[in-house]
């Protein structure tokens, strides 16, 4: 298996990709057209990127079956285009969450106590401890999470160290506005930080910005996200509160936010803005970063040593797993729900042709197979084969697909859309 690595990557990671057993060609300056022409010239089978973007005719350009984001979001690869041609898109969600939450509480601190701009007095040679001796602290204050994935984990085992209280928006509580329940506690594995400070869910991200001295942003970037943190969100945070955003610049209204800023006094730390350069260095003007209260980082979040060993490592796993078995983990782009109608379970001697039999009949039904799973059991001589269909066969088709061969022992009919519902189950072939 040839992998094209088009951008930084751990050493540790070539090295166990080729101890995989890959041919590996590893390039940290392939971008656009050179990366183009790249996966024209190597035919690599697999591509590795960190924050390179991933276009249609790139694509289109070589032979992938299989793109790995080394990190957690994956917006800069093009993965409509890469589902209409069969290609795998994988990444390494929350290998970086430990080092964007430390990060993100690194923000805060300095905001608060305004270290960046000790440090800048300090080096022009003045003395102001007047000036700085004010700060507000942060025990007994409240921090507003916007999503619950691994990084707001982290962040709220650490704001339980600095004994602030939490409350928390996220899609998967659908708008509930309690505290968490001992099962979602343990589900989170959060129970020390649930004993250390309260634990509260908001019904909306307004909601939560209402509540907060600082408001965090830990949400992937997708079409409902976008531009989420907007004037209306920012109006609802209280005068002077701090606002983080480590997760996508895309995600925040920076006009919104600039006016925030100017108007109201709310204090930023931002590790992300839209419109980033794509290389690693460059020219860079945002309106944010001229504004007094508004620190920035360049996008460093997830860039420690102990997090990139971390990714590179699910890397050559997701890698290694695909080359020996076909099977690849934190797959992002496969349906979660196909147009499937109906499904055909049919049980039958594990002979030689009997599936091509039965899918014979079904191409002569013009019925499009969405997913099929054929188990065998014990003995290998009998096994049952569920095959989801994007119609109904009729009862002549299934006729013929037993009586025609006589391998097949039995069939089914299930009607899929009988069983949406969560409390239904999928009844067993008969036997």
């Amino acid at each position: 298996m040839k992998v094209l690595v088009a951008d930084k990557f751990e050493t540790s990671g070539i090295e166990g990709l080729v101890a995989a057993g890959c041919e590996v060609i590893s390039d940290p300056e392939l971008k656009e057209e050179a990366l183009r022409a790249a996966l024209a010239s190597t035919g690599a089978d697999v591509l590795v990127v960190r924050g390179t973007k991933v276009t249609a005719p790139m694509l289109d350009a070589g032979r992938l079956s299989l793109i790995v984001r080394a990190g957690a979001g994956y917006n800069t690869i093009d993965v409509a285009a890469a589902s209409k041609r069969g290609i795998y898109v994988s990444n390494c969600p929350g290998k970086n969450a430990i080092a964007v939450a430390e990060l993100a509480f690194a923000l805060i601190l300095a905001l608060d106590r305004r270290v960046p701009d000790n440090v800048a007095e300090l080096r022009a040679g003045k003395w102001n401890k007047k000036e700085y001796s004010r700060a507000e602290g942060l025990y007994g204050k409240t921090i507003a999470l916007l999503g619950i994935g691994r990084i707001g984990q982290e962040m709220i085992r650490r704001a339980a160290g600095f004994g602030l209280n939490v409350v928390l928006w996220s899609r998967r509580f659908a708008g509930a506005e309690r505290t968490l329940t001992d099962d979602e506690v343990r589900e989170l594995d959060l129970e020390a930080a649930s004993r250390q400070v309260s634990i509260e869910l908001a019904a909306t991200p307004g909601d939560a910005a209402a509540r907060a001295h600082i408001l965090s942003v830990h949400l992937a970037l997708a079409p409902d996200t976008r531009g989420m943190v907007n004037a209306d969100v920012l109006g609802r945070l209280r005068p002077g509160a701090i606002f983080i955003n480590t997760a996508r610049g895309e995600i925040v209204d920076e006009a919104a936010l600039a006016e925030a800023v100017r108007t109201r006094g709310i204090r930023a730390g931002l590790d992300v803005f839209a419109n980033e350069p794509a290389a690693a260095t460059a020219d860079f003007r945002n309106q944010l970063l001229s504004l007094t209260g508004v620190y920035g980082t360049h996008h460093i979040g997830a860039s420690t040593d102990q997090a990139q060993e971390a990714i590179a490592a699910e890397t050559v796993r997701i890698i290694r797993t695909y080359k020996d078995s076909g099977r690849v983990p934190n797959v992002v782009n496969l349906a979660t729900r196909t147009p499937a109608t109906h499904m055909l379970v049919v049980r039958h001697r594990d002979r030689p042709g009997v599936l091509a039999h039965i899918f014979t009949h079904l191409r002569q039904a013009d019925l499009n197979v969405q997913e099929t799973e054929n188990i065998v059991f014990e003995g290998a001589e009998a096994a049952v084969v569920r095959i989801n269909l994007d119609g109904e066969p009729s009862a002549a088709t299934c006729s013929r697909i037993k009586a025609e061969n006589v391998d097949v022992l039995d069939l089914q009919v299930i009607n899929l859309e009988e069983l949406r519902s969560p409390s239904s189950q999928l009844p067993a072939p008969s036997s």
